[in-house]
């Protein structure tokens, strides 16, 4: 198969994939219940009958948690469509040169989402403990773009970026599984369906990585980085509906 027939029916894929990932998340948006957390705030208070610094909280909002996971799908959406429409000539291109930036644009804002509904499910409602939690899996999916652009200087393969990113990566889940044994150890787990996204979506966003690690070393088929790209937008597409079936069952679901 040629390059030019290969480039043709990824961009028809990318098509496809946005048409999933809307409908997916019309279909959470239309079919989820009110259900919402609250985002919070930390600060000192004075304690005037002690004359001393105490910690205070403050409910800044709430949000229904439907737009939350409706929200990593349609960026997920607009990216494919954008790939396969207005950008796809720039993305053929790149493909060519055995990069994809869109890709980790994309990554930088989806999974960072998906990941702070991750945080929140598990208990984590204070803004600035999200911002953390959605700056490090931005920088971690930013890093896969540095990785990218700085190997096509290098002749041999530099995996600095990567390890970098895999650092940075790790951080949100260790936070979250310090929330885990708390609660556990408080005698308040979290409910089951809250376990089951931990462990799957952890594998998940590992298979990302394992991705790379299988496109830079050309192993099989990832010897074609096209077959590496393909791989990516599957995983994707798994990752995301994953996670937002499992929301929308286990606390979405009209009543």
């Amino acid at each position: 198969m040629t390059k030019s027939i290969k480039l043709s029916k990824l961009r028809k894929f990318n098509l496809k994939m946005a048409a999933l990932h809307a409908v997916q998340g019309a279909a959470v948006l239309i079919l989820a219940n009110n259900f919402s957390l609250p985002i919070t705030t930390n600060y000192l208070s004075f304690d005037k009958a002690t004359e001393k610094l105490t910690s205070a909280q403050q409910n800044l909002f709430t949000i229904r948690f439907a737009w939350l996971i409706a929200a990593f799908l349609f960026v997920s959406a607009i990216a494919h469509l954008t790939i396969a429409t207005v950008y796809n000539k720039n993305y053929n291109s790149n493909l060519e040169k055995g990069l994809n930036k869109a890709r980790w644009f994309e990554y930088s804002i989806s999974a960072s989402i998906m990941m702070v509904a991750i945080a929140m499910l598990s208990g984590i409602y204070d803004i600035s403990s999200l911002l953390m939690i959605f700056g490090l899996v931005a920088i971690m999916n930013l890093m896969g773009l540095v990785m990218e652009v700085h190997n096509q200087i290098t002749t041999k393969t530099s995996w600095l970026s990567y390890y970098i990113g895999c650092l940075a990566g790790i951080i949100p889940w260790v936070a979250i599984g310090i929330y885990f044994w708390a609660g556990v150890n408080n005698g308040s787990a979290p409910p089951t369906f809250v376990y089951g996204i931990f462990f799957t979506l952890f594998l998940m966003f590992n298979s990302f990585a394992i991705n790379m690690i299988l496109q830079y070393k050309k192993v099989g088929k990832w010897k074609d980085y096209l077959y590496g790209e393909r791989v990516y937008i599957i995983l994707s597409l798994v990752a995301k509906s994953l996670l937002a079936w499992q929301v929308f069952g286990g606390t979405l679901r009209p009543n």
